[in-house]
């Protein structure tokens, strides 16, 4: 601090300190002649209250002084919460050195060892002595081990030093310079400037600030705004000082030192009240400072006027973004989510408008709060002011974290109703799939129910034996559609467990379809039975001896000692094997069907056509063969299954790849037939090839298995087996779409030569019709021109009905492919046909009347019975003349 006019101490009053710190450490110093007395009762009281009174002194320099530390310290933002526990590694005294002087002092050696704390303390110490501070007596190990009144005196010391040391009092006579001690220069300033204050006379550092009128009397003097003096009593001093302390607190921003109870009290500590008294020296001199200074500074108080305001603002927009922030995190975490596909197409569109209406003004207002805090402190550090530091939870990178957790809980948001959009997408299409595949099953099931209800099973073998065969082909169709069933449960049970908003439409719908399946069960059961019962028991013995002659060929070639002698053979043995297998599996359901068809006329009270023990005899002896082919099958497989898998499998994809190839090259032909017979051969050729991919389609299915077992297994050629396994699957899808796309081909090529044949015909009928209907014969006699005239009447009928023909040959050309359809020659031929024929009706009516004119002239002479019976005859023959639908009769209808 300094000035040019005034009085100040320019060097440090070591006496003064000396005498400060002797009467610390002497406080509790008892005289000789009173350790002769200790057992007086009055010396006892004495001492006791002389401790008391020095336990509570202390108690409020502790208190006072570690207030006044925080508010050192608080610059550097740091802080101590025990006087004698946080002083005593160093650091923070050596903080607390470093902000008071403006200094640097020795970096704090690491570590939390007494040795490390000694070294800390030692620093401060030494810095201390290098300021001129006289410390008498005391040592690092006296506040590393925490003696209280040793780490007092210390702060004392420090408070002389850097607080009281210079203190300026201006006296208004600039001519006279008084050197005074820091106490007496801080009481005269305390004087001056409540000089002419009622109820203020301040003598002391003590009784004289107990009523608490001298602290207001000083903010007052300086700030008449903040204090009503005149309102203060002197008999309230409770009030008195805890008005001056808040003022002080709030307004002029004075650590709040002391609490009333601490100055009025007997023995107010002179330590403290000076303590908190400088704190208001200090805040005084300042603000006198800078009203001298005010024309100068006036920009910069209203730079940190606006700047206030700018940091109002930037708490009030970083509250209210952080706010926003935490709310629509709770929003976007919120995983209840509707149960439908427009719900949750409706909350993605929210989620949608939230991105890109809701969250970018956000945004901006993020990037604005970073633009306006950098501006703040640019303003700040430009006036030589701190900068201003957002509080806790406030600052720029507490923003940006809370932002980057917006930003996780919005990605997490759209990955949820993402997903949730695909699952509402695949029920809503597995339930399309439900109800199309539903409705066909109960059509399917409702018609076999109609079938399996009708028992024309005949009166005779033969005609029994017929519908047993139809009866179990009706069984194995209905059997392999269990399978379609099931998967139809299946998609009901996948809709139930995925949620889906239907599902109960669902369920009631699939248990119907179940109660339709579990009734054509039973209608099938009941028809069987009653089959049974009409066949006889010789067919059933004539079974059992064509099984067990079957299974004895069979256990010759399983006995066979041939297992094979390489991969090949063996692979040939076991695809024979498996034959075999197949075929003792299918003999299984056989034997089964013999043996419980015998027993029926062996057991129950139904007819018995033989000795129920002779049946029993066969059926035992049908069932120990059978089980015997099946120990021989499983026994030989165990011998041929140590062969190599991995090259069988290998060996079938490439048989299959060949396969494909051969018949891609048959598929790919571009040769459609030149005429309608060609067609139709190559048509029965493509047929034939279609059956032979239905029979391979199997056979691939049973590959892909084998491999995916393989893989399932981990084989250890699993990566080759994957990939040949993609590889045959594209090749036959796209052998299946060449083979569509020949078919269709066909079909179009087929109906344009139909059309051809077709249109020839009929044109070839109406140029002979026409050279008949444009001959000028009309008979010479009577029965000429009636025998003309039922000629041309036959003709004209036929030409009448071929105008369906020729309708049905243009339905015929517009079912063609629209690149046939347009072609000329298709509409040439049509015209022509359409043209011809409306020429052919205008002369068959020209022909009509000259035959009926004739006719006419010839009939007067004729006798009108015979008329009426010819027009009856011919009427009769033409009303019942039917029209044949084919054109094959039409043609011999034609003919005749």
């Amino acid at each position: 601090m300094t000035s040019t006019t005034a009085t100040s101490t320019t060097d440090f009053d070591s006496a003064e300190i000396t005498q400060q710190y002797s009467q610390i450490n002497s406080r509790f110093e008892i005289p000789a002649d009173e350790q002769d007395n200790d057992n007086s009762s009055a010396r006892l009281f004495e001492r006791s209250r002389i401790k008391a009174l020095a336990d509570e002194r202390e108690a409020v320099q502790k208190k006072t002084f570690t207030k006044w530390v925080n508010s050192i310290l608080s610059r550097v933002g740091c802080r101590i919460s025990d006087l004698y526990l946080d002083l005593r590694d160093g650091r923070m005294l050596i903080k607390l050195l470093e902000v008071l002087s403006g200094e640097k002092l020795p970096k704090p050696t690491k570590g939390r060892m007494r040795i490390h704390c000694l070294e800390n303390v030692d620093k401060a110490l030494q810095f201390l002595k290098e300021q001129r501070v006289h410390l008498e007596n005391m040592g690092s190990h006296d506040i590393v081990d925490g003696n209280h009144r040793l780490i007092l005196g210390l702060i004392w010391t420090i408070i002389l030093r850097f607080q009281i040391q210079d203190i300026i009092v201006e006296t208004g006579q600039a001519d006279q310079k008084e050197t005074r001690s820091a106490k007496d220069a801080l009481l005269l300033w305390c004087q001056m400037k409540t000089a002419g204050y009622p109820n203020v006379n301040i003598t002391n550092f003590t009784t004289s600030w107990k009523d608490g009128m001298a602290f207001n009397a000083l903010i007052h003097k300086h700030q008449p705004d903040l204090v009503d003096y005149n309102a203060l009593r002197r008999s309230n001093p409770t009030h008195n000082l805890q008005n001056a302390f808040n003022v002080a607190e709030q307004k002029l921003g004075v650590t709040k030192l002391l609490d009333p109870e601490d100055v009025f009290t007997e023995n107010p500590d002179e330590k403290s009240i000076m303590t908190y008294v400088v704190a208001f020296y200090h805040y005084f001199s300042k603000m006198k400072q800078l009203a001298v200074e005010g024309k100068r500074v006036g920009k910069v108080l209203d730079q940190a006027i606006e700047t206030e305001k700018m940091i109002d603002k930037y708490e009030t927009l970083a509250s209210d973004l952080l706010k926003w922030i935490e709310q629509t995190i709770i929003v976007l975490k919120n995983r209840k989510l509707a149960n439908s596909l427009t719900g949750v197409q409706q909350q993605l569109q929210a989620f949608n408008t939230y991105r890109t209406v809701e969250k970018p003004p956000k945004f901006q207002e993020k990037g604005n709060l970073e633009v306006l805090l950098f501006t703040i402190q640019s303003r700040m550090r430009a006036n030589n002011q701190r900068p201003y530091t957002p509080k806790e939870g406030a600052l720029v990178s507490d923003i940006n974290r809370a932002w980057e957790r917006l930003e996780r809980a919005e990605h997490e948001r759209e990955r949820v109703l993402r997903d949730e959009l695909i699952r509402q997408e695949k029920l809503e299409q597995m339930a399309r799939r439900f109800d199309r595949k539903a409705a066909m099953r109960e059509t399917w099931l409702m018609e076999n129910q109609r079938l399996v209800a009708q028992d024309n099973f005949g009166y005779d073998l033969p005609a029994v034996e017929a519908a047993k065969k139809k009866h179990d082909a009706i069984e194995t169709d209905i059997a392999a559609y269990e399978e379609r069933v099931q998967a139809l449960v299946n998609i009901s049970k996948e809709l139930e467990a995925e949620r889906y908003h239907d599902a109960k439409r669902i369920d009631v719908r699939k248990d119907n379809i179940l109660r339709l399946w579990d009734y054509l069960q039973e209608l099938l059961k009941a028809r069987r039975g009653r089959l049974e019962k009409n066949l006889t028991l010789q067919r059933i013995f004539q079974e059992m001896l064509y099984i067990i002659s079957w299974m004895d060929d069979m256990k010759a070639r399983l006995l066979s000692p041939d297992f094979g002698k390489h991969l090949l053979e063996v692979e040939d043995l076991l695809q024979k094997h498996a034959l075999l297998e197949n075929d003792i599996g299918l003999q299984a359901e056989r034997v089964q069907s013999a043996s419980a068809a015998a027993l029926k006329f062996a057991n129950g009270d139904t007819y018995k056509p033989c000795d129920p023990q002779v049946i029993r005899h066969r059926v035992q002896h049908l069932d120990l063969c059978y089980q015997e082919l099946c120990e021989l099958a499983a026994q030989r497989r165990e011998r041929l299954e140590q062969s190599r898998r991995f090259w069988m499998f290998l060996w079938e994809v490439t048989e299959l790849e060949s396969w494909i190839r051969e018949k891609e090259q048959i598929f790919s032909s571009l040769d459609y037939g030149k005429d309608l017979t060609s067609v139709l051969i190559l048509q029965s050729k493509h047929s034939a090839f279609e059956d032979e991919l239905g029979a391979r389609r199997n056979h691939l299915q049973q590959v892909l298995n084998e491999g995916e077992q393989m893989v399932q297994a981990k084989h250890f050629g699993s990566p080759r087996v994957h990939e040949s396994m993609d590889d045959i699957k594209r090749q036959w899808d796209q052998l299946e779409e060449l083979a569509a796309f020949r078919k269709q081909n066909l079909q179009d090529t087929q109906r344009f030569f139909q059309f051809q044949g077709d249109a020839d015909d009929l044109k070839a009928w109406l140029l002979d019709t026409k050279r008949q209907m444009t001959n000028e014969d009309v008979g010479n006699d009577e029965y000429t021109t009636q025998r003309l005239l039922k000629k041309h009447n036959d003709l004209r009928n036929e030409t009448i009905k071929n105008g369906a023909t020729i309708e049905a040959l243009s339905k015929q050309a517009n079912a063609l492919p629209e690149e046939l359809q347009n072609t000329p020659d298709i509409q040439r031929r049509l015209k022509d046909i359409k043209d011809l024929y409306m020429e052919l009706l205008t002369l068959a009516d020209l022909r009509q009347k000259k035959l009926d004119d004739t006719m006419a002239l010839y009939t007067i002479f004729s006798e009108t019975d015979s008329c009426e019976l010819w027009m009856s005859q011919k009427e009769t023959w033409l009303v019942g003349l039917d029209v044949p639908e084919k054109l094959e009769d039409l043609e011999v209808i034609q003919n005749r």
